[in-house]
């Protein structure tokens, strides 16, 4: 057998070494690793073949995000872990977080309201149409997750609201009203810093970063019949999709 030749230290600027590290654990972290702690800077100085002055650097940034904790005697322990939420299946909130807990939601608002230009056109209305406006901030048992603001086409949207919205997704309910299964939606995700209205509904700093969510959804018949706009928190949710190059 060939030996191994010995790995080359990454010669790189501090910082540089720094961001690798941290993005690295980080993924790791929201993997599910780490259950009995990190390991210590010098065991992941040797694992990266960097300086340990680079893992603590490292470090400092997982700490100012705060998903490890760290203690003189104790070590570097996991604070928080984040949720996946699939990018894969048209499912609704409850479907997606099934596995994690109970998915409960506060109505804001269900009401009839003229539909913006930009609602009415992505929903092939005409500008002013009546459609159903719906908002709902999702928890996950006492965690508040997102804030998600729904435009549904009038004839199906008060049907659903019918329905008591605290412990259902839209998604099933839009099924069970109009007897037909959903089929596709168009997606766009963007980071977006946080208004200090809507910090305090989810609980996050001011100015903390949110990943905001565009899904307009379509029954199988191609008809789109729901626009919505989902504030997720980005300290808590992972976006993850299985990708297949064509």
């Amino acid at each position: 057998m060939t030996p191994v030749p010995d790995a080359t230290p990454l010669r790189r600027p501090r910082a540089d070494q720094a961001r690798l590290v941290a993005d690295i654990l980080r993924h790791q972290i929201h993997a599910g690793g780490y259950h009995d702690g990190l390991p210590a800077e010098s065991d992941l100085a040797a694992e990266f073949l960097v300086s340990r002055n680079a893992v603590r650097e490292a470090l400092a940034v997982l700490k100012s995000e705060g998903l490890i904790d760290r203690e003189p005697k104790v070590g570097t322990h996991v604070a928080i872990r984040k949720y996946d939420h699939g990018l894969d299946a048209l499912v609704g909130l409850k479907e997606t977080f099934k596995d994690y807990g109970q998915i409960r939601n506060e109505v804001r608002a269900a009401m009839t309201v003229s539909a913006p230009p930009s609602v009415a056109a992505r929903l092939q209305l005409p500008p002013g149409e009546p459609v159903v406006f719906i908002e709902r901030l999702r928890y996950l048992g006492d965690l508040p997750l997102s804030l998600d603001m729904t435009y549904l086409a009038s004839d199906i949207g008060e049907a659903v609201i019918e329905h008591p919205l605290e412990h259902h997704d839209v998604f099933a309910l839009i099924e069970l009203v109009t007897g037909t299964r959903l089929g596709h939606a168009a997606v766009a995700v963007e980071a977006v810093a946080t208004d200090p209205h809507s910090a305090a509904i989810l609980q996050v700093p001011d100015n903390a970063a949110l990943l905001l969510m565009e899904r307009l959804t379509h029954l199988d018949d191609g008809r789109p019949v729901d626009l919505e706009y989902i504030r997720m928190r980005g300290d808590r949710i992972t976006l993850r999709s299985n990708l297949i190059r064509g």
